[in-house]
């Protein structure tokens, strides 16, 4: 005959009954002011006071605050979301946001490895994991880059549209990612030229080229269509004039340098000279003029660095700049005393 237990003991033991605890609800908050048998204590959450309603007396102070931490309408919502974690993020409609992460601590065993790659099946598609991989690729580069969050977020509605249409098949998810991210430097007014995207995503400049042209196409995006045009049909976004705010910044010029500058450029434009040239030589060229004739130079090498252009481009724009000189500098600049070009070199 076996037992239930395989080594039963001799005597049973007697189990001790293990004191409970509760609240002692005889035990009332009174005023001791006003001494209300049925007090009117009210809990102040905008200043942590515990006051009496009647006299007025504060009873406490710091009171910790237990409601919910935004309005809720559980009628028209459903449960209430107070405290269930970070607000919905509307990009990742009909995702599960709340994931379940599993220790790899599992003594050697290579359990956890399988019991992740379980639920990573189980919780989201292919498709998802996908879309969550690129958003958090899009944070982090733009992070990097100390791009505002507006620019995360255009860029992550970009490549879900393009993602959700099947627009660039076939290409790699860092070319799709740095064309979104390019394309919301440009809505954003925030320019950002091919070669700042490519040295921060590591991709090749023919390759993001080929993906912004198709979302360009896919996106009506044409030159203009993100920002209204000026008088000269060029696009502000990408203009050299744009990009002197950062170059100035880091040079640390003065504010009229900038001002300046910006009106040679303009200058520059109407009269044709340096036509052509990409915005960022034309940019660094006309710093490089606009130093010299204010007396405050800057070197090409310093200028090269900032801009991400050779001297020799910085300094063929400035010859050119500097043959149509009369053209470019303006009377009331010369008579105020700020400009003076005989402080221009003649050839660099």
């Amino acid at each position: 005959m076996a037992f239930a237990q395989p080594f039963p003991l001799a005597a049973a033991v007697q189990k001790t009954q293990q004191p409970t605890f509760g609240p002692d609800l005889a035990v009332r908050l009174i005023c001791p002011e006003c001494r209300d048998p049925n007090p009117n204590i009210v809990e102040e959450f905008g200043s942590g006071d515990l006051v009496c309603g009647s006299c007025g007396l504060v009873l406490g102070d710091r009171i910790v605050d237990t409601r919910s931490e935004w309005r809720t309408f559980a009628n028209d919502e459903g449960d209430d979301p107070s405290r269930v974690g970070a607000a919905s993020d509307p990009l990742m409609e009909g995702i599960e946001q709340l994931d379940t992460l599993i220790s790899f601590r599992d003594g050697g065993t290579g359990i956890a490895r399988e019991l992740q790659r379980a639920a990573s099946r189980s919780q989201s598609s292919r498709s998802e994991r996908n879309l969550l991989t690129a958003f958090r690729d899009i944070g982090s580069w733009c992070d990097q880059f100390s791009l505002p969050k507006t620019i995360s977020d255009i860029a992550k509605q970009l490549y879900k549209r393009s993602d959700e249409e099947k627009l660039l098949r076939g290409k790699p998810l860092e070319a799709v990612i740095a064309a979104c991210i390019f394309i919301a430097c440009r809505q954003a007014h925030v320019p950002r030229t091919f070669r700042e995207i490519c040295n921060l995503t590591h991709v090749s400049k023919k390759t993001l080229g080929q993906c912004y042209k198709a979302l360009e196409q896919a996106f009506n995006l044409s030159p203009g269509a993100t920002a209204q045009s000026n008088a000269n049909g060029s696009n502000p976004t990408t203009g050299p004039e744009n990009l002197l705010v950062r170059y100035c910044n880091h040079l640390d010029l003065p504010a009229n340098v900038q001002s300046i500058c910006g009106d040679i450029i303009v200058a520059a434009r109407k009269h044709g000279v340096a036509d052509g040239r990409s915005p960022v030589s034309i940019a660094g060229g006309a710093i490089y003029f606009t130093c010299h004739l204010l007396g405050k130079p800057k070197s090409s090498r310093d200028i090269s660095v900032v801009a991400g252009v050779s001297e020799g481009t910085i300094k063929l724009v400035y010859r050119l700049y500097y043959q149509d000189k009369e053209k470019l500098v303006k009377e009331e600049w010369i008579t105020e005393g700020r400009a003076d070009m005989d402080r221009l070199p003649v050839d660099r």
